[in-house]
């Protein structure tokens, strides 16, 4: 009876033990930005520049200027990253990075990574950002190959699958990546918009962009696979 009980207790924290695993971790606590941090260089030159990311409402918002990136403190390899998103005026630019390491590596702004656009209406393209990651129909979606590269003046934009998918300004909008091995997948509102493979990173931060837009952010959920 003894041994039954054992083993019946063992099984019971492996299942709550692969439940944990499992279980989604918010990244934004509503509050403050524990767990981020900011590179920004032109407020790092001048400290009386307004912080362009700032929490409002519960929510995560991108002022968009000055440009910069709010990132995670953290690394992370294999998962799938979900969190709602809007423009909250004027439509505009933005992104998500990930796979992101060595700061201001393009352009003296960029970290690098591999973007995953939030521009109006261009939702769920892939930017090559010093790192790099195919595509099929590749020479269709971004460009003569022979104008294809991760650095400054290159084709770095890899066009995503689909038009149509993003809501009307100032309505929210979902956005999914997974990234399993060298190969990261995006969904807006549930559609699929890319899908690449061959990544020349498969771990790395998380980036937010100040990018010259407003955007509001919320439910900033990452999984583990």
């Amino acid at each position: 009876m003894k041994n039954i009980l054992t083993i019946a207790f063992f099984l019971l924290f492996m299942a709550q033990f692969a439940l944990a695993q499992n279980k989604a971790i918010s990244l934004f606590n509503g509050t403050d930005l524990s767990g981020w941090h900011m590179d920004v260089p032109d407020l790092q030159k001048d400290s009386s520049l307004r912080i362009p990311f700032v929490i409002r409402n519960g929510l995560l918002v991108s002022l968009g200027t000055p440009q910069g990136h709010l990132i995670t403190d953290a690394v992370y390899e294999n998962y799938t990253l979900e969190l709602d998103y809007r423009f909250a005026g004027e439509p505009g630019n933005c992104g998500v990075l990930v796979h992101a390491s060595t700061p201001r590596a393009l352009y003296g702004m960029f970290p690098k990574s591999i973007e995953v656009q939030l521009m109006h209406l261009n939702a769920g393209d892939f930017w090559c950002i010093q790192e790099n990651i195919e595509v099929e129909n590749m020479e269709a979606r971004r460009g003569p190959k022979a104008n294809w590269g991760i650095t400054e003046g290159k084709e770095r934009r890899i066009i995503n699958l689909t038009d149509g998918t993003e809501k009307e300004l100032g309505e929210w909008n979902h956005l999914k990546i997974r990234c399993n091995g060298d190969r990261i997948t995006v969904w807006v509102n549930d559609t699929l918009v890319n899908d690449g493979f061959g990544a020349t990173a498969i771990r790395g931060q998380i980036a937010l962009q100040a990018e010259g837009s407003e955007v509001e952010f919320k439910n900033l959920l990452l999984k583990e696979l």
